[in-house]
C-alpha cells in the first residue's frame, strides 16, 4: 500500500470515529444538559476509553489530539471541555482511575468509578494532579462526596495532608462511646492539627495561641473539619459556686454533641487528662440537652509522648482525644516590637493626608 493510499485510509478511519464521538455526545444530551455533572464525566470517561484505545490501535501521530480538539470544537462551539489540554487531562483521569480499578477486585470497579463520576470535574482534576498514591485519592474522592467541600477546601486538604492526619489523635472513644459514635468522633479529630495560618513569636503562651485561634477562627473552623459549630473561648462554667473557664467550646452538628477543645503549648502531662475530663463532665451536667450525645474532650499540645497518653486515657469514663498541633514558622520576640502597631500605622497615615496640599 503507498503512503498515500495509508494516509487516505487513515483519515476515513478518523473521519468514522470521529463521527462515532459526535454522535455519542449528541445522544448523552450532555448539550442540553451540561451543568449535570455526572453525564459530563461519564462522556469524559467514555471518550478518554476511546483515546486510549485508538491511540494504542491506530498509528495516528501526535497531532491527533490538536485536530481532535478542533473538529470537536467546531461542531460544538459553546463548549469550553474540547480544547487539547482538557483532551489531554480526560486521557490522564481515564488513565490514573483505569490503573485503580484493575488493581481491585470486580465487585469494587464499579462503585469506585460510581464515585468518580460524582465530584466535579475541577476536583477530580486536583486529585489525580496532587495526590501521590492511589489510596489518597480515593480517600479525597470520598470525603468530597460525604462532605460536599469546594474545590479549594480539597486543595487546602490535599496540601496540609488531610490523608495521612485525619483519625490520627490518640482516643479512649472506642471504650467510652457507642461503636456508631466512636467511630464518627474519631473521624473528627486529627494529628497533628495544622497552624500554618498563625503568627506567632517565640516564647508565646497559651492565651497568644488561642487569641490568636480566635481572631482566624473561619481558618481554624476549616482546619478542624465539617460539622463544627464555634460556641465560644474562655466558656464560663459555675460548678457547685466555683467559676471554671473552658479554653474553646464547640458543638459538633453531626455528632449532636459538645465538644471541649483545651490548648497547651507544652508537652503533654498526666493532670492534663483529669481536668478535661472534668470539663466534659461539667458541659454534661451543667450544659447538655436530653437529646445530645455525651460531650467530647480533645486536648491539643505541643507535643507528646504517645505511650504515656495511651495509659492516661486507658482508665478515664469521659470520651477524650490528645493531638499535638505544628507551626510553619515562629517569629523572634524581638521582630514583634519592629512592627508597627494598626494604631501607629493609621497615626502615619492621618499625618500623610494632613500634609497633602499645605505646600
Amino acid at each position: 500500500m503507498s503512503n498515500t493510499q495509508l494516509q487516505n485510509s487513515l483519515n476515513t478511519e478518523y473521519k468514522e470515529w470521529l463521527n462515532e464521538i459526535k454522535q455519542r455526545f449528541q445522544s448523552s444530551q450532555i448539550k442540553a444538559s451540561i451543568q449535570i455533572n455526572s453525564a459530563l464525566l461519564e462522556f469524559y470517561w467514555n471518550l478518554g476509553s476511546k483515546i486510549v484505545e485508538k491511540q494504542k490501535s491506530s498509528t495516528w501521530g501526535s497531532g491527533f489530539l490538536q485536530q481532535l480538539s478542533k473538529d470537536l470544537s467546531a461542531e460544538f462551539p459553546d463548549i469550553k471541555g474540547f480544547s487539547k489540554r482538557n483532551l489531554e487531562l480526560i486521557r490522564k483521569w481515564y488513565l490514573f482511575w483505569k490503573q485503580v480499578v484493575s488493581q481491585m477486585e470486580v465487585t469494587n470497579t464499579k462503585q469506585v468509578v460510581s464515585q468518580v463520576l460524582q465530584i466535579p470535574w475541577g476536583h477530580n482534576i486536583a486529585i489525580i494532579q496532587k495526590c501521590k498514591s492511589t489510596q489518597e485519592a480515593l480517600y479525597y474522592v470520598q470525603n468530597t462526596i460525604k462532605n460536599g467541600i469546594s474545590r479549594n477546601v480539597l486543595i487546602h486538604q490535599i496540601e496540609t495532608n488531610l490523608y495521612a492526619r485525619e483519625g490520627k489523635a490518640i482516643t479512649n472513644f472506642e471504650a467510652t462511646l457507642p461503636p456508631l459514635q466512636s467511630d464518627l468522633a474519631k473521624e473528627i479529630t486529627k494529628d497533628p492539627y495544622n497552624f500554618d495560618f498563625l503568627t506567632l513569636t517565640q516564647g508565646y503562651q497559651e492565651r497568644e495561641l488561642e487569641n490568636a485561634l480566635t481572631e482566624n477562627i473561619t481558618k481554624f473552623l476549616l482546619e478542624l473539619g465539617s460539622g463544627f459549630a464555634f460556641v465560644g473561648r474562655q466558656y464560663k462554667l459555675v460548678v457547685g459556686g466555683d467559676e471554671f473557664r473552658i479554653d474553646l467550646l464547640f458543638y459538633h452538628i453531626k455528632l449532636k454533641c459538645y465538644v471541649v477543645v483545651e490548648l497547651k503549648v507544652s508537652e503533654f502531662k498526666l493532670e492534663f487528662a483529669g481536668k478535661l475530663s472534668f470539663y466534659t463532665s461539667a458541659i454534661d451536667g451543667e450544659l447538655k440537652d436530653q437529646n445530645d450525645n455525651p460531650t467530647i474532650g480533645i486536648l491539643i499540645c505541643k507535643s507528646k509522648n504517645n505511650v504515656v497518653v495511651e495509659y492516661a486515657l486507658k482508665d478515664v469514663n469521659k470520651p477524650l482525644g490528645v493531638s499535638e498541633y505544628e507551626l510553619m514558622e515562629i517569629l523572634p520576640k524581638e521582630y514583634q516590637s519592629s512592627l508597627p502597631s494598626m494604631e501607629q500605622i493609621e497615626a502615619e497615615l492621618e499625618d500623610d493626608f494632613e500634609g497633602v496640599g499645605d505646600e
